[in-house]
């Protein structure tokens, strides 16, 4: 008698399912119920498990990602050529009825090792940032990087290293047009990130319309801006030595910090993917949702980001938002993402990426249902808007984009000190500025990029592990990664993403 090859079913609602075979499903195939397989359907992809008419509702997460665009049979494989993509969420007509809230039962006694700061915050890394105000002097920045990593940070040994936030902006703008805020404060808030110590440097050009000084959070500003155009240096080994002789003065202040045992309360924790795929939904993404959870009980704050990624499930989200006042933000992030979709000819369509669909995801709407998932099931306390910091412990939806580079530093500006990223199709995604813990969702591509992922929730899939525990696992790691005792892939190769502003303003 042929066995019956396992296939999963996120809801009992669902009309389809998924391999989690390695080979995925061959035709003559047996699956649970005794259906028979008509064709080849890869790893992750979806079966039909009932014969569906032109027009009729594909169910996944119980939800409909769509709408059959011809009949499929029962054994067939759907994916983005036989489905149409149904209508978002009309978001005049989500209603926000406020529902008794049950709150989880606290989780104490968890602490990691953190760098305490004389703002109140706690970093997981004890790093010397220089900020720029314009883009004119990245080469300056990077150039002192280098110097500053062979000539300086040998003497101080408690500091972790030093990071440039280059960036496009600066000059060429209109810094007065509305949107201009979302820039302005992105590099405002990247500058006092906890990781930095309260020590950020700024340099500046000098003739730029950013003006340095609205960078800078620092009482002493003579100590921590330098001008490319100050009249009174002379040559550009001159502005080198300058930068250097600050930087030695922010090391040697850096230095004298040292970890201490800090309550996971001051965990701020920034939930990401990128290279979904159809597993990201019932691994990865679940097993971040449970260890958000356990960050929330534990007192701390966590993101969940990417408006696209959320807009076709935020009839889902209002719910679970805490106040009337809090839905209403939400809904408003997400009309002012459609407007401006609108205003450059684009809609959610354009997502998801040709590597998600490869990966098993038909439809934006598939997409965002998974991606929900790592925001756990705790109530939303506070909506971030983009550039914005975080102001509430908690869970909060930040409003990014779904560009990983664009999500990652508006989330570090919201403040984030540790990251978690999940994927399925991987990415070597990492930001030197942050620890990145890397998930992936499926063993497969964990096996092969053992040494680019951290954690392999691949696992939940085969069985040999439960979302609880996972979630469970990820917890820890994320306090031993905090407390320095772990260090991740991408940290060990070096592997970095360059920061990406969101500047929806216009150019001069």
């Amino acid at each position: 008698m042929t066995s019956q090859k396992i296939t999963i079913k996120a809801f009992k609602t669902d009309n389809v399912a998924v391999s989690p075979e390695r080979t995925g499903l061959k035709s003559g195939d047996l699956i649970s119920g005794g259906l028979l397989i008509k064709e080849s359907i890869p790893m992750g992809h979806k079966v039909a498990l009932c014969n569906l008419g032109k027009g009729d509702a594909v169910v996944r997460y119980g939800q409909t990602i769509g709408f059959a665009s011809k009949e499929i049979e029962a054994g067939r494989w759907i994916n983005e050529t036989n489905i149409d993509l149904p209508t978002p969420p009309q978001l005049d007509e989500i209603e926000y009825i406020k529902t008794p809230i049950q709150k989880a039962e606290p989780l104490e006694g968890y602490t990691f090792l953190g760098y305490k700061n004389k703002s109140g915050t706690v970093g997981t890394k004890n790093l010397l940032a220089i900020s720029t105000s314009v883009q004119c002097v990245a080469g300056l920045a990077e150039h002192v990087v280098k110097k500053i990593k062979q000539d300086l940070l040998p003497k101080y040994p408690n500091v972790d290293g030093v990071v440039a936030i280059n960036h496009s902006y600066g000059c060429g703008v209109a810094i007065n047009a509305p949107a201009a805020v979302v820039p302005i404060r992105t590099l405002q808030n990247l500058a006092d990130n906890p990781n930095f110590g309260d020590q950020a440097l700024v340099l500046g050009l000098g003739c730029e319309k950013l003006r340095p000084e609205t960078l800078s959070s620092n009482a002493d500003r003579n100590s921590s801006i330098f001008y490319m155009q100050d009249p009174e240096v002379v040559g550009f080994n001159a502005m080198v030595n300058e930068v250097l002789n600050l930087a030695d003065k922010h090391l040697s202040e850096l230095n004298q910090r040292k970890r201490e045992e800090c309550p996971a309360s001051e965990l701020v924790v920034g939930m990401q993917c990128g290279g979904s795929d159809a597993f990201s939904g019932i691994t990865a993404n679940p097993a971040a949702g449970f260890a958000a959870d356990l960050i929330v009980r534990a007192g701390g704050s966590v993101m969940f980001s990417e408006v696209t990624e959320v807009r076709d499930a935020v009839h889902l989200l209002v719910p679970r938002c805490t106040s009337a006042k809090i839905a209403t933000e939400l809904l408003e992030e997400m009309r002012w993402y459609d407007e401006y979709l609108a205003t450059g000819k684009a809609d959610r369509s354009a997502n998801p990426s040709p590597g998600n669909k490869k990966g098993g995801l038909s439809t934006i709407v598939e997409k965002a249902l998974g991606s929900v998932a790592k925001s756990g099931t705790s109530p939303i306390v506070g909506i971030v808007k983009p550039g914005e910091r975080l102001k509430n412990r908690g869970l909060n939806f930040a409003a990014t984009p779904a560009s990983d580079f664009v999500c990652g530093t508006l989330q570090l500006a919201a403040g984030m000190n540790m990251h978690v990223f999940m994927t399925g199709r991987g990415t070597p995604y990492g930001l030197s500025e942050v620890p990145v813990i890397k998930v992936s969702s499926n063993t497969p591509m964990s096996e092969r990029w053992f040494d680019l992922i951290d954690l392999d929730a691949g696992q939940i899939a085969t069985g040999k592990k439960t979302i609880e525990e996972m979630g469970w696992e990820l917890f820890q790691l994320i306090l031993d990664t905090a407390s320095g005792k772990n260090t991740v892939a991408a940290d060990k190769l070096g592997l970095y993403n360059d920061l990406v502003l969101f500047n929806p303003g216009p150019l001069t």
